[in-house]
């Protein structure tokens, strides 16, 4: 089966490459660098190169598939985030039509079935619209929990302040997610057959920040690493200080706030959905040790 994957070889891409490849599938990665071409030739698939707000190049690389793993880049072009992500997205609707694509799994997100005051998710609300009225093509909404690897972001902070901290309490409920099994899930849903529009969670764990701090704690020998709640201020004042771009850092404020309030969890948490990836906290802890 001839398979598309866009997000080249990040996190989950490599991953998921490396299963589709294993399974015998004509695997193509979409890359916007060119410098990617020889590593994803080595994994086994071939590269299209180009970018993945370019509607044309996306139907050219359709033309003839069996699915397409749909993920449209984060912060995408570092201002204007949310309609630049919102233009990929039709990029990608408008490309799968033209194609006749059958088979379509789109990365989404935990909170994606709100329609704001979710910072960055937002435009994953809209993409999911946009998927819902393709016709004739089947589409798996993969929804995906709180990244682990998002937990490097706090390297720093470890680091200069010896704490873990966001504007979200430590007692909150955070379904969490490894990429690798993201990749997982990825392949599974792509290789299976299926009709309509489908909403699928992928959550590896369900923890809180305060669990969360300890576990790091534990694995990096630093057994009192606190979690600390801060202000929507001092969240955004701090990220803006590391030099985050400060539209990117009023989005992941706004995201902390629905993460504090629990309605970006809520409709996994209180649907009773399946936790069914394979890797724990306490197995992202040593993983983080080991890059700490």
């Amino acid at each position: 089966m001839k398979i598309i994957i866009s997000g080249s070889l990040g996190n989950i891409g490599k991953p998921l490459t490396h299963q589709l490849v294993a399974a015998g599938h004509e695997v193509t990665v979409i890359s916007s660098s060119a410098d990617k071409k020889e590593a994803i030739e080595k994994a086994g698939a071939k590269a299209a190169i180009g970018s993945v707000s370019d509607a044309a190049f996306l139907a050219e690389t359709f033309a003839g598939t069996a699915a397409v793993f749909a993920m449209t880049p984060p912060n995408l072009g570092g201002s204007n985030v949310i309609s630049n992500t919102v233009e990929a997205g039709k990029a990608f609707a408008g490309a799968i039509q033209e194609a006749a694509v059958k088979r379509v799994v789109m990365l989404s997100s935990i909170g994606a079935d709100l329609p704001d005051g979710t910072g960055p998710i937002k435009g994953l609300y809209q993409i999911e619209g946009l998927y819902d009225q393709l016709e004739n093509t089947a589409v798996t909404f993969l929804r995906a929990g709180f990244f682990f690897t998002n937990l490097y972001n706090d390297v720093p902070m470890i680091k200069g302040a010896g704490i873990m901290g966001a504007n979200y309490p430590a007692d909150a409920k955070m379904p969490l997610v490894h990429p690798e099994d993201i990749a997982t899930a990825a392949a599974e849903e792509l290789q299976k057959e299926t009709t309509g529009k489908n909403i699928r969670y992928i959550v590896s764990d369900v923890r809180t920040p305060g669990e969360i701090a300890k576990a790091i704690g534990t694995a990096i020998e630093e057994t009192d690493l606190p979690w600390v709640e801060f202000t929507d201020e001092q969240s955004l004042q701090g990220m803006t200080q590391a030099g985050l771009p400060e539209e990117i850092a009023g989005l992941y404020t706004e995201m902390g706030t629905g993460l504090r309030s629990g309605k970006i969890a809520a409709d996994f948490v209180n649907g009773n959905f399946p936790v069914d990836g394979k890797i724990k906290l306490e197995d992202f802890a040593k993983e983080f040790a080991g890059k700490f």
